[in-house]
């Protein structure tokens, strides 16, 4: 007979909700990061914003794929 551990009603946040809480953050910073690169900076570093904003984006994405693989 196997004994289960006590479940403490307060750790509601597992390996998936806390890659979906990322997921949605770095979704965010990439969007502001990539306004910023658009409205803020007119020169050569508002691409640079943009291209950080789209890396953004990448991570968040393979951030999405994993939840349910961990």
């Amino acid at each position: 007979m196997r004994v289960q551990p006590k479940q403490n009603k307060y750790t509601g946040m597992n390996k998936n909700t806390v890659l979906a809480w990322a997921t949605w953050i770095m979704i965010f910073v990439g969007l502001g990061l990539i306004a910023m690169g658009a409205f803020r900076y007119a020169e050569v570093s508002g691409w640079g914003f943009a291209a950080v904003g789209v890396g953004f984006f990448a991570i968040a994405w393979v951030f999405n794929a994993l939840k349910g693989r961990v």
